[in-house]
């Protein structure tokens, strides 16, 4: 499962050909959770209040790069690594 950003401690990963609907891994400690793109909901898991906090506001600024690095592992291609939050 390639990482895609790292910010805060949060690991951001997708796997390569998952299932729809498009989504991304949150891993924060011993939290982790499976995130949609398109409404930045959890679909499973969970996450500290603060963590899914700065997940959102990540994700908000990279949604078309998520979405893109989510076509490329679809395909069984490598995603580009996308700009942690700063």
């Amino acid at each position: 499962m390639p990482t895609i950003s790292v910010f805060y401690g949060i690991l951001i990963r997708m796997f390569f050909n998952d299932h729809p609907p498009p989504h991304f891994h949150a891993r924060y400690a011993e939290f982790e959770a499976t995130i949609e793109i398109a409404s930045l909901d959890i679909l499973e898991g969970d996450l500290p209040t603060r963590a899914l906090s700065l997940v959102r506001e990540w994700a908000m600024m990279h949604r078309e790069e998520l979405l893109e690095d989510w076509r490329l592992c679809r395909e069984n291609a490598a995603p580009a690594r996308i700009e942690p939050l700063s």
